[in-house]
């Protein structure tokens, strides 16, 4: 892993699998609070499979919670190396003319995620851990699709999701294209493909997010 971070080639590499990693892990999240849409019974087996499997629980969490942590750290850490290499900033410089916002804009957008991260956890996985370990309530198969549905009761936490999704979405069209370059992926045919993918993918996965806020804040 040294090795792999010591260069910048070497972290833009590890930042993008990753991304990689979270983009897959961003559709199976999607997919299993879209349940909640259209079935409270699917929603609460899929949530308790996933919150007492030890596959998930001991593994995959785990991972996924390394995984966050690595590419935000490896985003700053990247963003904190290019400044510090390009230390004076011409006046004739026009950055809008070469690249969008978003690209020279990767890190406000990624610190602003990582704040809706923390109110994420704030929302469901500390309460969860609280009544698993240290509650030590005994399993209730039933209980998901209430917790989830309260918890868009207010429609402030509506708006802070839907800012947050939008943010994402951005932060997604331009990172998805770029990951895929950063492991190589830059052949001429599968280029237009990946970014036509991206894009779409930037679209979906965020609407998705924000269709169920706001399907639990209006049928409360």
């Amino acid at each position: 892993m040294a090795s792999l971070t010591s260069s910048t080639i070497g972290r833009k590499y590890a930042m993008a699998l990753s991304a990689m990693f979270l983009l897959i892990f961003l559709v199976m999240h999607m997919s299993t609070n879209m349940t909640s849409v259209f079935s409270e019974d699917v929603f609460n087996q899929a949530s308790h499979f996933m919150g007492y499997n030890p596959l998930v629980q001991y593994l995959m969490q785990p991972v996924l919670m390394f995984a966050v942590i690595f590419h935000f750290v490896m985003g700053f850490v990247l963003e904190i190396k290019n400044n510090k290499a390009r230390p004076v900033k011409y006046a004739n410089n026009n950055g809008a003319a070469n690249s969008s916002w978003m690209s020279r804009n990767m890190i406000i957008s990624g610190a602003v995620i990582l704040a809706f991260l923390v109110l994420h956890f704030y929302d469901f996985y500390f309460p969860e851990m609280n009544y698993k370990y240290i509650q030590g309530n005994t399993p209730d198969e039933t209980r998901y699709f209430a917790e989830l549905h309260h918890k868009f009761h207010d429609i402030w936490r509506v708006v802070l999701y839907v800012v947050a999704f939008v943010l994402l979405g951005l932060h997604l069209a331009h990172g998805f294209q770029s990951s895929f370059q950063s492991v190589g992926a830059r052949h001429p045919k599968y280029t237009p493909v990946i970014k036509a993918f991206g894009n779409w993918y930037s679209i979906l996965i965020p609407l998705g997010f924000i269709f169920i806020a706001i399907f639990h804040y209006v049928t409360q």
